[in-house]
């Protein structure tokens, strides 16, 4: 899959949502939330002409069980989730919704185990955390085939080109002065 946008905005609040609905963006990726909430962001979102993603480890009240899961599927119809957990991204395929998995780059013995994770559970993209680490972003794209997002601690433009030219499809940012226009 690719992605039309190479900036992809996370929001955490209900106030940066609204103000993407208006903005140049075809994705808003929903971080901190609440199951109470995300239905309705993610309606409001996807009228609004966006793609509407969801942090599920970052909502608050659900369990990203079998039954969570079957919640998002068939209810909150969200156009991806994104999680650092490998059931969570097989469930979400079950349910055939794009899967992000989350990869924190903390030693190389986590980057090993995520590695294999990732090439058991084949998610759509995977994000690196820290994305400011270009050489691992390479290493990562090459050794999993999967498409890499960059996200986690870029906060200047340059950050945002370096991530690009690594091999990263996109960048995730809670930084609105990055955020498209």
């Amino acid at each position: 899959m690719e992605l039309n946008q190479t900036i992809l905005p996370a929001v955490k609040s209900v106030k940066d949502f609204e103000t993407l609905l208006d903005r140049d963006t075809e994705y808003i990726i929903l971080l901190e939330s609440r199951l109470g909430l995300i239905r309705k962001l993610v309606k409001v979102g996807q009228k609004a002409g966006k793609k509407v993603w969801i942090h599920i480890d970052l909502v608050q009240g659900l369990k990203a069980d079998e039954y969570g899961m079957e919640y998002i599927g068939q209810e909150v119809k969200p156009d991806g989730i994104i999680s650092t957990r490998a059931h969570v991204i097989k469930r979400a395929k079950k349910h055939q919704i794009l899967s992000i998995q989350r990869l924190f780059l903390i030693d190389s013995q986590a980057v090993e185990h995520n590695v294999s994770i990732i090439q058991k559970t084949q998610p759509d993209f995977v994000e690196v955390l820290p994305g400011v680490l270009p050489g691992m972003i390479t290493e990562i794209k090459d050794r999993v085939g999967v498409p890499v997002i960059a996200g986690g601690l870029v906060r200047k433009p340059e950050e945002v080109s370096q991530a690009l030219d690594s091999g990263a499809s996109a960048i995730t940012t809670s930084r609105s002065e990055l955020w498209p226009f």
